[in-house]
């Protein structure tokens, strides 16, 4: 099998841009989920990257994706907004999101929009650097409520979702960015292993039994994904997706009670200004000060230093946009036959 190559991030943003352009998004939206999906690359995050983008394109194809039109506002109290998002793409309702809530928040110091029925939003760590390099704090989290793979702690079946999180943090050096799901692993991740053939390092996933596994194939048998803390811990991550489920699908009202079917994906940002609190020099005293003590701990046998969140995807992003992009044969794979079908040169 042939081996990753790189490739220039602009290049490879400008190709994707050109292939959602082909496939109906005009400018902005396509131009918002190029630079999401690079971005997720960037940082190392493979499975949400531009591995997505065939699937992104078929659902515009479809009628999956919705490729046309705005949000529906549905409340708007300044600092407190709800869309539906009708179903456009993920991560042009976010960057929107965004914008709304960094406009905002001078005035009202934590904005929060809540986004019901928005497409898949991509990777969430993607979109912390727009609220920290202002010195903001931007915690963000998702839930596809479409989705049934993660049983819940003591069950067999199937009822939750991944449920991720995210934050970005700022600190007097790199901001700390978090990323992290209430299962201990993902949809995406045991597809990818799937394909590869290959096997999860520790048993993250149950058989249709009950029996945990390192096998990503028994959930096309039946298994499930396994909560974070799994056969032994998992009531905490159970816990986790429950109130991760409330804030994303209660608050937007959108989600399993309205049984949808689809890449859908129900989203709650919430941004903080910390001048608006203690001041942002109190804010990254404090930040700085626990960030620089988890990194002087001592590390146990066979760890050669104490990291920080994000710290590994922002040196892989730093790398990357010197030396390229990193992409697997399978994901260029999967970009040529894209741009084949919708009559794009393949120019990366």
């Amino acid at each position: 099998m042939s081996e990753a190559t790189r490739h220039d991030p602009a290049r490879l943003t400008a190709f994707a841009e050109a292939l959602c352009r082909a496939a109906g998004l005009n400018a902005p939206k396509a131009d918002a989920v190029a630079r999401t999906l690079v971005e997720s690359d960037l940082l190392g995050h493979a499975t949400h990257g531009l591995a997505l983008l065939p699937r992104y394109l078929e659902d515009m194809g479809n009628g999956g994706m919705a490729t046309e039109g705005e949000p529906e506002v549905l409340r708007d109290r300044g600092a407190c907004v709800t869309w539906n998002g009708r179903r456009l793409p993920g991560p042009w309702l976010v960057h929107r999101a965004l914008d709304l809530a960094l406009d905002r928040v001078g005035t009202y110091g934590t904005v929060t929009v809540a986004i019901g029925d928005s497409h898949h939003i991509g990777c969430l760590a993607a979109y912390l650097t727009r609220a920290t390099e202002r010195g903001f704090m931007l915690v963000l989290s998702s839930s596809a409520s479409a989705a049934a793979a993660v049983a819940p702690f003591g069950a067999i079946t199937g009822v939750l979702a991944p449920d991720p999180v995210a934050a970005g943090i700022p600190t007097d050096a790199e901001p700390i960015l978090m990323d992290v799901s209430a299962s201990i692993t993902t949809i995406n991740m045991a597809g990818r292993l799937q394909k590869e053939g290959g096997q999860f390092p520790h048993a993250w996933v149950q058989d249709a039994e009950g029996r945990a596994s390192t096998d990503p194939a028994v959930l096309t048998r039946g298994g499930t994904l396994l909560p974070a803390g799994g056969q032994d811990h998992g009531q905490k991550g159970y816990a986790w997706a429950l109130m991760n489920e409330a804030l994303t699908q209660g608050l937007s009202g959108y989600g399993r009670a309205d049984r949808p079917s689809g890449w859908t994906a129900s989203v709650l940002l919430q941004l903080y200004d910390p001048e608006a609190f203690a001041g942002i020099d109190a804010f990254r005293r404090q930040t700085s000060h626990t960030a620089a003590a988890c990194r002087a701990a001592t590390p146990r046998p066979g760890v050669a230093r104490v990291r920080l969140p994000g710290e590994s995807g922002l040196a892989h992003r730093r790398e990357a946009l010197r030396d390229g992009v990193m992409l697997s044969p399978a994901i260029l794979a999967g970009l040529e036959a894209a741009a084949r079908k919708l009559g794009v040169a393949v120019e990366v």
